[in-house]
């Protein structure tokens, strides 16, 4: 299964606690986890292998969304930043509206996403 992981600067660190926290959820129903381009470096640093993409800002958000289109990336865990506004909102939308096109499983916050992982770990 293929976890795409995307973070606003302020939620990275958040991300990475998430994913340390769940690790061995993710080890072992081998996930294999996909990043936009600074939340997978912070990931990385952390001791996750990781495929990452562009920054969302440079194009990291389109190319996650066209790998849930392909029907590459089966779950997107998004750690919005709610409190700040983002130039690339309209990037944002569109991975949001593609993974609901495609019904594709997108936690934006913490809670949702470890439910997402609690139900794959049954």
């Amino acid at each position: 299964m293929e976890i795409a992981i995307i973070a606003h600067d302020r939620m990275k660190a958040d991300l990475v606690q998430f994913l340390n926290k769940n690790q061995s959820i993710l080890h072992a129903k081998n996930i294999s986890l996909i990043a936009t381009g600074t939340t997978g470096a912070k990931a990385e640093n952390a001791g996750f292998q990781v495929t990452k993409m562009l920054s969302g800002p440079m194009g990291g958000d389109a190319q996650i969304a066209a790998r849930v289109a392909e029907g590459k990336t089966q779950m997107v865990l998004f750690f919005k930043d709610p409190n700040s506004s983002h130039p690339h909102e309209v990037d944002i939308n569109m991975l949001i509206r593609v993974c609901d096109v495609h019904n594709i499983p997108l936690a934006t916050n913490e809670a949702t996403a470890q439910l997402l992982l609690n139900a794959i770990s049954k």
